[in-house]
């Protein structure tokens, strides 16, 4: 029998005959269904959708099979949803859908319920309640009066509809117990559901169970422990040594180290504290990682030291060509802590342009000595703390990099090498030079305190050395230290480093094998001469390794079987050359000076240049030139000024021209009072018309006396000169007693002349001598232009007279 109703989807929900069920209601149409049931005889068709998701279901997106149901209770809700009690009475077939409204209207044919009776059914509808019972004891979610309720039903078809509605299980599952008609069946169907779902709620059960006596476990030993604590502070902590336990250890660490009395007792202290302490508390772990720094320093712990001074020699000179200097200084170093088997001495600073082998000098002595080797970068280091130290009180405290490094050593005698001391950073949290200076003393490092052990550490045995690119230092910082230079390599230092050491090790790097990659050492000179430009070998290194891959690319590809590159050939593995070696200047110029200049990568040919031009006696510089560098121009104007008829120059021609003096690579900063002989060379030929000698090269201060000053950096600037392919060079006479410490290959490659007066410099750097003039006051009324008024009075000591 066909009938029509309104239609309510459902979703995750299946409702059976004879079950009373409260339904939240929100869509606009399934309210609309519920109010046209209202109004008519309070019937409506609950039919489940196929996917829940879905907002506006058709006929395609509903099961076939519902029930028509009776609204018993319908109550609007403030939010627009409603909430609504229905009753399912019979199941019916969804024959078509359509809209009416604005709802879903459908024809469905019920279905009447089947009867079935027989021994048979009543034993499946024992043991169907019977599982029922069972299943409600492990499902917390149902009532205890359910499975009371079922057993008071006797027609199986009520029964196991009953049965259907309240186990747990999917959608689809529930879809198919409502879709099969007859009762017994659906009875079984309802037993092997609650079958499978009685497993997954007994091993749920053991996991609860498991749980529960796991934590009461946990907390039934927390509790004894804490009145096994009690029971020992009551018998004065006896007996505890002999347990295997946390503190028992720290205590026998305590005893077996060698602490100082004072870390001893403050050890000792600590762990007093920590036994009264609950495990788990914030204070204990505090206490717990301070003892653990303690203990973990190397109280005592010294590495067997080497006092073989030959054997030293050894180690440095494989390890480091060259370097004489700094390696007879730190075999010195050795001689004297071999015999006084005492480390008492400055502390070594390596002070040398980037690329000259200052942190693997370090790693060599460390070798030489038998020593641990641990390095610590400060560059950027800003904090003090990272040198002494927070403050335990602070929450992640830790100790400073002293200490956490002489505990990653192991030995309280290792080289500390202390890299880029000279790029340590300073802000509000503090001045971490500063907190370096007891540490780098001799005199105070034997009780160094670092803020978080508050015991003091002998530092007295820990051999340090610092390198830094410049001395820009705080003084104090610098007057602990022994300052030891390391100037740049010469091109026969670079050719012989380059063949001991960085060829090997970059064939190795690269995989080539013995007989594939030869580099010549005319390819290497021409390698170092037109693509290096530098103090260090970091470039010529970087340069190699390009070498060695685009050879070891023609090797792999087939093209060759080994590959020999030589000064002819290298342009195809490296490219155009990058710099000229050889003469400044192709010709003898007026005003073009080639001065000398010390940078931290080392020592740079620096041309200055002069020009005239229409003006009033006026000096013009150009050059991103600092402070010092203007003021030492305008000292060499001022000399020349002075001393003009003596140099051959017209004391007129500056009340007419203007000088503009220049120095190129106009973006690079540069000061310095050392081009100050430069200045007046270059300002005096452009004056006189004078050129001035392209092979010369001039370093050295000038005063307005025309003294020659002495100048620092004197080997760089000399290797600059050789590099760039000098003759001459004029260096103050002051320096002289400097050339003692300049390779003999330098002084054999240049003609150094000291000079001590400007006029030396000029006998040496310019074409031709300057020739003086007389110049008398007639002259200069002469030359001043119609209207002015002369600089001087007349003999009679009258008014000035007008030209």
């Amino acid at each position: 029998m066909s009938e029509t109703y309104p239609v309510l989807p459902l979703r995750d929900i299946v409702v059976f005959p004879h079950m009373i069920v409260p339904l939240f209601v929100g869509r606009d149409k399934s309210v609309a269904a519920l109010e046209s049931a209202m109004t008519a005889d309070k019937s409506i068709f609950l039919v489940s959708q196929l996917d829940p998701g879905e907002d506006d279901p058709d006929r395609d997106d509903l099961y076939d099979l519902g029930v028509v149901a009776s609204v018993l209770q319908l109550l609007k809700l403030p939010d627009g949803t409603v909430r609504v009690l229905v009753e399912g009475r019979q199941r019916a077939t969804l024959k078509s859908l359509s809209r009416q409204d604005g709802h879903l209207v459908a024809e469905v044919e019920t279905i009447d319920s089947a009867e079935v009776e027989g021994a048979e059914v009543q034993a499946l509808m024992r043991s169907v309640i019977e599982q029922f019972e069972n299943y409600a004891k492990l499902n917390r979610k149902l009532p205890a009066e359910t499975a009371v309720q079922l057993g008071q039903i006797e027609e199986a078809s009520k029964l196991s509809d009953a049965v259907a509605a309240n186990i747990a299980v999917k959608v689809a599952d529930k879809q198919a117990l409502l879709a099969e008609l007859d009762p017994s069946k659906r009875l079984e169907m309802a037993y092997a559901f609650m079958e499978g779902e009685l497993g997954v709620l007994q091993v749920e059960k053991k996991i609860r169970s498991r749980v529960k006596r796991q934590m009461e476990k946990t907390q039934r030993e927390y509790y004894l422990n804490e009145q096994l604590k009690a029971i020992q502070r009551e018998l004065g902590n006896e007996g505890e040594e002999g347990g295997g336990d946390e503190l028992a250890e720290l205590a026998r660490k305590i005893d077996r180290i060698k602490l100082s009395k004072e870390a001893k007792g403050k050890a000792q202290s600590e762990l007093k504290k920590l036994r009264g302490m609950a495990p788990m508390s914030a204070e204990a772990t505090v206490s717990r990682n301070y003892l653990d720094v303690l203990l973990g320093l190397p109280w005592g712990k010294k590495s067997k030291l080497k006092h073989d001074i030959a054997e030293a020699q050894r180690i440095l000179d494989e390890d480091h060509y060259g370097l004489e200097k700094v390696k007879d200084r730190i075999v010195e170093y050795l001689a004297v802590q071999a015999r006084t088997n005492k480390l008492k001495g400055p502390i070594l600073c390596l002070v040398g342009p980037p690329g000259v082998g200052k942190t693997s000098l370090g790693r060599s002595i460390a070798r030489a000595t038998g020593r641990e080797f641990v390095r610590q970068s400060l560059g950027g280091v800003r904090d003090e703390a990272e040198i002494r130290g927070h403050r335990r009180t602070y929450i992640g405290s830790l100790p400073g990099k002293i200490v956490s490094n002489l505990k990653k050593a192991g030995t309280s005698n290792p080289l500390f090498l202390l890299d880029e001391i000279d790029k340590l950073g300073q802000d509000f949290r503090g001045d971490p030079a500063s907190a370096l200076l007891e540490v780098l003393d001799p005199e105070q490092n034997s009780k160094f305190q670092d803020h978080y052990l508050e015991v003091d550490y002998d530092l007295s045995d820990v051999m340090f050395v610092t390198t830094a690119n410049s001395l820009n230092l705080p003084q104090p910082l610098l007057d602990r230290m022994e300052i030891i230079r390391l100037e740049g390599y010469t091109e026969d230092e670079k050719v012989e480093i380059a063949k001991r050491h960085l060829l090997p090790k970059q064939i190795e790097s690269h995989g080539l094998k013995e007989g594939e990659f030869a580099l010549t050492e005319e390819g290497l000179r021409a390698l170092i001469r037109h693509y290096t430009r530098e103090a260090g070998v970091r470039t010529l290194e970087r340069e190699i390794a390009k070498v060695a891959r685009k050879a070891l690319r023609q090797i792999l590809e087939g093209k060759a079987q080994s590959v020999v590159v030589t000064a002819d050939n290298l342009g195809d593995f490296v490219g155009v050359r990058k710099f000229r070696h050889g003469i400044s200047e192709d010709e003898d110029q007026i005003g073009a000076v080639t001065g000398l200049a010390w940078t931290e990568v080392g020592g740079e040919l620096l041309t200055i240049e002069a020009v005239t031009v229409p003006g009033k006696g006026q000096i013009r510089t150009t050059g991103k030139l600092g402070e010092v560098m203007q003021e030492s121009v305008q000292a060499a104007f001022s000399f020349v000024k002075a001393r003009a008829p003596s140099l051959g120059v017209k004391p007129s021609l500056f009340a007419r021209k203007d000088i503009h003096v220049h120095l190129p690579e106009g973006a690079v900063p540069k000061d310095g009072p050392s081009a100050g002989i430069g200045m007046v060379t270059a300002i005096l030929s452009t004056l006189t018309g004078i050129p001035v000698r392209r092979d010369v090269a001039m370093t050295g201060e000038v005063t307005l006396r025309g003294r020659v000053l002495p100048i620092g950096g004197l080997k760089e600037k000399l290797l600059a000169a050789l590099r760039g392919g000098i003759a001459k060079v004029l260096i103050p006479a002051e320096n002289e007693k400097d050339l003692a410490d300049i390779p003999a290959n330098i002084r054999e490659g240049l003609e150094i002349v000291p000079v001590s007066h400007v006029d030396e410099v000029l006998t040496h750097a310019l074409v031709a001598p300057v020739a003086p003039i007389e110049w008398t006051e007639a002259d200069e009324l002469a030359a001043l232009p119609r209207g002015e008024i002369a600089p001087a009075v007349d003999e009679r000591g009258g008014a000035a007279v007008r030209h």
